[in-house]
């Protein structure tokens, strides 16, 4: 399978990676037909991502896919994070083989999940896709 440099890149030096301790948000998803399971923290401050880490138990794509989608969303606004879609963490690792964007998707999943796990903290309502 052909990866590009930018996702050989990410798999051989994670950004971000680690847990957040008493963080505002975390989300996991896990892709049950690949096996891979991504989490993300999140430390929020006002409306902002001031910090996001991730533990990714995958393959090179999901672990690349997520080094660059908690990149992506780094000082971000949760809304600004909340957009961030599968295909801009794919275009930015200089895209991944047709068979692995599932691995950018669970990166999208895993974001949308760990904001509204800090909205319900806070008691807000949770958002819609």
């Amino acid at each position: 399978m052909d990866y590009s440099a930018k996702v050989m890149d990410h798999f051989s030096n994670p950004r971000n990676m680690g847990s957040i301790e008493n963080s505002d948000g975390i989300g996991e998803v896990g892709n049950a037909k690949c096996g891979d399971i991504m989490k993300i923290f999140l430390k929020v401050e006002g409306d902002r991502i001031a910090d996001v880490k991730f533990q990714t138990f995958g393959c090179g794509a999901a672990i690349a896919s997520s080094s660059m989608a908690t990149e992506l969303i780094k000082g971000k606004t949760l809304e600004e994070a909340w957009k961030l879609s599968n295909k801009a963490v794919a275009e930015a690792l200089d895209g991944l083989p047709p068979i692995k964007m599932h691995c950018s998707m669970l990166a999208e999943e895993a974001i949308h999940e760990a904001i509204n796990d800090h909205l319900r903290k806070k008691g807000l309502e949770p958002w819609n896709d």
